[in-house]
């Protein structure tokens, strides 16, 4: 410690830190998510009961990791779609991974929202009601189970928590580029900490998400119900197709620690993303025909305006429809798999802003 700094009183360093961060809490007594108690030092494992109401009831697995020092509240959550396995996965290694000594604050770590999802196969929605279990935010105890999970995870984690993470990667039918969200509300204070999470984070490709909800009380994604009661929050996005590669795990879980950093919860040096590439629309193309699709370009891939990208045969190898770029930007997925719908999503294409934000 420099010898100025000797000088200086206990109760003004604390000061200054309080200042700095503002939600660092005293870290007295135990902390409780659903069945999960941790007292400091402790690590504990547990569930949210969502109970049965017009469907049936269901469990969420949660973590609670409560440190041996002061800090913020940090949720970590993933799996409301439960074929995204990389971020399943990556939740898992912070589970194992992440020591209560190490640790300043409480994390709370929720590995799969959506169960049914993950063990029957099923991507983008609960199959026990047919929801994505990432819309239907705040939630509400009297709707279906997907409504009754997210207001449970509402009350018991976002309302509880200083800042959130949401992971999650490409579902089994989209072959997806590594990408973060940042979206700004309008709170400068918020705003400015939720950019400099998704710098921390680590991803080099950042989409700036403008479009989003803004009542508390129709916030329909959990990153948004987290950013309207004043909490910082990111998306972070990693893993395709079905696939779990050990680099897309990996780029999740060391994104998770690099924010813990950030937030002064673990040890080390913080790396913000250099050069990030802001994304500053996502456009979506979609087919004009049913049959099966074949894929020209990849994910990751940059395209001109009117680039091939694909294109869809009928069921006799006669090719009905070429798919082009509509926009020059970045391929942000492009739809893995042969099948493919009227309408159905083809890819998505993130217009590359003009300068950062």
């Amino acid at each position: 410690m420099p010898r100025l700094l000797r000088f200086i009183p206990r109760i003004v360093l604390t000061l200054v830190a309080a200042a700095l961060f503002p939600a660092v809490r005293a870290q007295q007594g135990s902390f409780s998510v659903g069945s999960a108690t941790a007292a400091p030092g402790q690590k504990a494992t547990g569930y949210l009961d969502v109970p049965a109401g017009s469907d049936a009831a269901t469990r969420i697995p949660v973590v609670v990791i409560r440190g041996t020092r002061p800090g913020p509240v940090l949720a970590i959550v993933s799996g409301a779609h439960g074929t995204e396995y990389s971020s399943i996965i990556a939740v898992e290694h912070l589970i194992t991974q992440l020591d209560p000594a190490d640790v300043a604050g409480t994390v709370i770590l929720v590995p799969l929202v959506n169960s049914a999802s993950f063990l029957q196969k099923v991507p983008h929605v609960n199959p026990v009601d047919n929801k994505s279990m990432n819309r239907f935010y705040p939630g509400k105890m009297d709707g279906t189970q997907t409504e009754r999970a997210s207001y449970i995870i509402t009350k018991q984690i976002v309302e509880r928590c200083d800042y959130l993470i949401d992971l999650h990667g490409g579902d089994l039918d989209e072959e997806l580029r590594p990408y973060t969200y940042w979206t700004p509300i309008g709170n400068d204070a918020v705003d400015k900490t939720s950019r400099e999470m998704a710098l921390a984070f680590g991803l080099n490709l950042i989409i700036i998400e403008k479009d989003f909800p803004r009542d508390p009380n129709a916030s329909r994604y959990l990153s948004s119900t987290a950013l309207t009661r004043g909490k910082p929050a990111l998306v972070a996005e990693a893993g395709y197709a079905g696939v779990v590669e050990t680099d897309d795990v990996n780029r999740l879980t060391r994104g998770c620690e690099n924010v813990m950093r950030y937030l002064r919860m673990l040890a080390g040096n913080i790396q913000f993303v250099e050069s990030p590439v802001w994304i500053e629309k996502v456009e979506t193309v979609t087919s004009d025909q049913e049959g099966i699709f074949y894929s020209i370009a990849r994910r990751g891939q940059y395209v001109s305006a009117g680039t091939r990208i694909g294109y869809v045969t009928d069921y006799f190898g006669r090719t009905i429809s070429q798919i082009h770029s509509p926009v020059a930007g970045v391929v942000l997925y492009i739809c893995a798999l042969p099948s493919m719908s009227k309408d159905g999503t083809v890819a998505n294409i993130g217009v590359i802003a003009a300068k950062a934000p």
